[in-house]
Order: C-alpha cells, then structure tokens, then sequence
C-alpha cells in the first residue's frame, strides 16, 4: 500500500497508511507427525499474500525430495553450535537425535517491515518463541482425525522406516499432551475445512491493536475530525 496517500484532515495518518505501519506477525503450526500441517503450511503459502516462509536450518540428513535453502538450510553439527554461541537462532530444538533452528536475523527484519511469517516448528521451538517475542506469535496446533489415519499417512509418505514411523508416534504422544498451550487448535478431518480455519486465523490476527500502532493515531484523528464538524454545525 502506498504512503503517498493523503490522510483526512485533521487526521496524522490514513486507513491505508495504518495498514502499511502494521507489524508482522509469527503464525506457528504445530503438530504430531502425520497431521497434515505442511500440507496447509504449502497452501498458505501459494494462496495468502504477505506471508513468507521461515526456513529452518537442520542438521539431520537431506531427504531425496528436499532441496538445500527450500526445505531446509542443511549444516553440520560444528556450524550449528557456532552459530549458537554468536546468538544467531531465535529458537532451537533437538528432535529425533537432531537439531533444528530458526535465524534469528532475517524474522526480525521481516516483522518489523510488516511481513508476516509462516514456522512449521515443532512444540520446543514453539515455547521458545513464546518466551522471546510471545506477543508477535499466533500458535496453531494441528490434529489429525484420529491416530489410525495418522499411522496411515506417516506409512504413505514412504520417505521412514518402520522404526523411525514408531519413534515419530511414540513422540507424538508429548506433543499432544501440550494442546492447551496453543492459541488454537485445529482437526485436520478435512484438508480444505482445515486450511480455511488457519486462513481464517491469520487474518483475524493481523487486526490485532497492538500490531497496528498505528491505529491509536488514526481513530484520534477521526474523532477530532468528527468533533470539528459537529461544533461547526452547532
């Protein structure tokens, strides 16, 4: 939106003026292995405007479908604790004997252009976000229908083993004992009705006060103008 735009008199800034000073904000989805959480984290993306992906950096394995800087950022284990040491992530976790972060550097300079961010993180990573910068995070945890469909989706994907789907279960386990720390919850029955949930979220939370500073400014200068009017008219 353009800041050419000139606000009403009286006013210091317009609707639109308002809208572009908007800081963003971190939208996380979460869940259990097997929920469908990247599946609506991909549509989010190719259907929502202003919303990026935060890439995470791993040192686990490549998978054979992922690409370098797309999926993930993929490191060894020596960058991963440098990049600790020098407060370079935001967040970190260690899941299934690997580690997985987020920058710090490039979600600060997102928000505060007013460019929302989409994290696929899981539940560690989640509660250090909320511990850093709790007021930009909107939290979505994401449920499956039921556990049958849940194993029935990890065995499709055909990218584990046998063992690594039941390390995943037994893991999901914790995960889900921590709903209730989530801002909502979302069962993911059905792909669309799910997707439009989240959808529907995001956009509820960028109307939030405290994201627009500057909304205050604007409605006072409003009621100045609304007031001026009804005196002239007295």
């Amino acid at each position: 939106m353009s800041d050419s735009i000139a606000p009403l008199s009286g006013t210091s800034v317009s609707a639109d003026q308002a809208e572009a000073q908007r800081r963003g904000l971190m939208l996380v989805l979460s869940s259990p292995s097997g929920a469908g959480k990247s599946t609506i984290a991909r549509l989010l993306l190719e259907k929502e405007t202003n919303l990026s992906l935060s890439i995470s950096v791993t040192t686990r394995p490549r998978r054979s479908s992922e690409v370098d800087g797309v999926h993930y950022h993929f490191l060894d284990n020596a960058r991963f604790d440098q990049m600790k040491e020098h407060d370079e992530l935001l967040e970190w976790a260690q899941v299934h004997e690997n580690y997985y972060a987020t920058l710090r550097r490039p979600v600060e300079d997102a928000l505060e252009a007013g460019q929302d961010v989409l994290f696929d993180i899981d539940i560690q990573g989640t509660f250090q976000l909320y511990e850093k910068m709790r007021s930009d995070v909107v939290s979505i945890f994401i449920l499956p229908p039921s556990i049958a469909e849940m194993k029935s989706r990890l065995r499709r994907r055909a990218e584990d083993s046998e063992d690594v789907i039941m390390r995943r279960l037994k893991t999901a386990v914790g995960e889900m004992r921590h709903w209730s720390k989530y801002d909502y919850v979302v069962v993911n029955d059905d792909l669309e009705r799910a997707y439009e949930s989240v959808r529907a979220i995001l956009r509820a939370e960028r109307h939030k006060q405290h994201r627009s500073p500057a909304i205050a400014p604007l409605i006072d200068g409003m009621v100045g103008d609304l007031e001026q009017s009804l005196s002239e008219q007295s």
